[in-house]
């Protein structure tokens, strides 16, 4: 017979369950956050280690290899997945947890302790590349844990709100990154800051690691998988019952691409990429960007909350779906509307004086070994976040129009420079003119974008996939989604922007993918908010059946 009610909620002693929802949600939600923290100080400070680890060929380069370094940390998330999955499902949920833990902390303390590639070349970038792994198999981990373990214990009417706080551990330890970098940066002069000062957000880890491991500890194992253990129903094999079971396959599948890779692109783009945008392309200050985006997270975060809610009254997936498309249509005007509000003065300058390149000497920027010309000209725009409109002309000469007119450029490129301040072009954006209620407003929308997908989306998986392979099933497809589609996508994005010239232009990328997934999702996801969490197999039914409650 199974324990609790009808939907799979776990029992509960009299007159205790406020006080055990506080510490479980609170355990839980607060280890996660620390492991986010470890895992984004490392992308809030990826302009200065670029400089710090990396050799200094040029400018766009050393962010760029910066940025390829953070998508190293998201390229092996699903193989983290896969590892502490198959511990989570085969040992345990909370010793699956308690490990990540562990990784995660003493990886991101030995960052703050790398040499540089001033004092031991190569061997710097390398071992950061290495201790980055070492972050990415961790955090593989971590969400399916924390996520499983909440809602294994929630009474079922409340998993989207319970696992909603979970799902602002993300958002809060980005910015809990963001908050401890401006700290050391106000507290540092900027030449202390770029030789050692960079250091300390990744050694104070140790802290967080001392205390997240003390929490994780003293929480109990989760109800249904201790039940589950003892009828003797646990899988041997998680991995191989997860993906080698086409039943199971099949919707591992329809969650990654119907769902997980939609949030993810939509995550990254609304609380990652655009801090990229305001500080490499804007050129907004740095600390003025920081604060900017940590004031769109505190005030866009407790709608993860509500979202959460909400998905416990009408179902998670009109609210993911919704999300998904309104994104999908609304990325590119409002970070059209946050560069008028962060930078008017570049909106001015193109719409006056547009810039256009052609010529049949560089078409592909990112990959050639030698610079010409071309090359030097669209880098120098690339670094000034300037747009422009590139053509290539076989057999024609290199050629720079602006606002119609030629431009005679050469290695030098001071003739472009001028050019460029005589029209308008700002060097930087100017903090007198940033329209902060309108550039604040604008990142608190994304964030509303990011809780319509992100909410209620924990609550889902752990309800998609039945309790003797949930953490391996549940793990998978989120850290395929958000490891590569998400994470990937700064070095996407940033590549489309060298490519092309339109500094819009990466933001087709989330585009796609988040209304892919709304269509996936629509026409093959079921709905599960109904159902019963305690289940040894999947519902009755093939891809397109309504979703089941009963045990099969």
């Amino acid at each position: 017979m199974i324990s609790g009610d009808a939907t799979g909620a776990p029992p509960r002693a009299p007159g205790k369950g406020r006080y055990n929802s506080f510490r479980i949600i609170g355990g839980a939600s607060l280890g996660a956050l620390f492991e986010w923290y470890d895992f984004y100080v490392y992308g809030a400070l990826a302009s200065v280690l670029g400089h710090v680890f990396f050799p200094p060929i040029d400018e766009s380069f050393a962010f760029f290899a910066s940025l390829a370094a953070f998508g190293a940390g998201f390229a092996v998330r699903p193989f983290g997945a896969l590892v502490f999955g198959w511990l989570g499902d085969f040992i345990g949920r909370k010793y699956a947890f308690l490990l990540t833990i562990l990784v995660m902390g003493s990886s991101t303390a030995l960052v703050g302790l790398l040499p540089t590639y001033e004092q031991i070349g190569l061997a710097a970038p390398i071992l950061l590349i290495i201790l980055r792994l070492a972050q990415g198999l961790a955090l593989g981990g971590e969400y399916g844990g924390a996520a499983i373990f909440v809602a294994e214990h929630a009474p079922a009417n409340r998993r989207g709100l319970h696992t909603s706080w979970i799902q602002t551990t993300a958002t809060l330890g980005f910015g809990l990154s963001l908050i401890v970098v401006l700290i050391c940066r106000a507290s540092l002069s900027p030449a202390e800051f770029l030789e050692w000062g960079w250091r300390l957000p990744f050694i104070a880890s140790i802290l967080l690691l001392g205390l997240s491991v003390y929490i994780r500890v003293r929480l109990h194992e989760s109800p249904l998988f201790t039940e589950l253990k003892a009828r003797g129903q646990t899988s041997k094999q998680p991995i191989t019952d997860s993906l080698l079971r086409w039943r199971n396959l099949r919707w591992m599948l329809l969650a990654l691409f119907g769902a997980t890779a939609g949030q993810a692109v939509i995550w990254y783009a609304g609380q990652f990429y655009v801090l990229f945008f305001l500080q490499s392309t804007l050129k907004v200050p740095h600390d003025t960007a920081t604060l900017l985006v940590a004031a769109g997270l505190l005030l866009g975060t407790p709608f993860v909350v509500l979202f959460g809610y909400l998905s416990d009254l009408i179902g998670r997936k009109p609210i993911m779906i919704a999300g998904c498309l309104i994104a999908a249509v609304s990325l590119i005007p409002v970070f059209k509307g946050l560069t008028l509000a962060t930078n008017p003065a570049l909106v001015r300058a193109s719409q006056a004086a547009p810039i256009s390149v052609s010529g049949s000497d560089c078409s592909a920027m990112l990959w050639r070994s030698e610079a010409t010309i071309c090359d030097l000209v669209r880098a120098q725009l690339s670094r000034g976040g300037i747009p422009y409109e590139w053509e290539t002309s076989p057999g024609q000469p290199l050629s720079v129009k602006i606002a119609g007119q030629g431009i005679p450029v050469d290695e030098t490129l001071l003739g472009l420079t001028m050019a460029l301040r005589t029209a308008g072009y700002p060097e930087r954006a100017d903090p007198a003119q940033i329209n902060f209620p309108l550039a604040i407003g604008l990142l608190t929308v994304l964030m509303t974008f990011v809780a319509m997908v992100y909410g209620p989306i924990a609550a889902f998986l752990v309800e998609l996939f039945p309790t003797r392979v949930r953490f391996t099933s549940l793990s998978l497809p989120y850290h395929l989604g958000n490891g590569w589609f998400g994470g990937m996508l700064p070095v996407i994005a940033f590549g489309m922007v060298l490519e092309t010239g339109n500094i819009y232009a990466g933001l087709w990328y989330p585009i796609i993918v988040a209304a892919a997934s709304a269509i996936i999702g629509f026409f093959f996801l079921n709905e599960t908010y109904n159902r019963n969490l305690m289940r040894v197999t999947h519902p009755v039914g093939n891809a397109l059946s309504p979703a089941s409650s009963s045990d099969t």
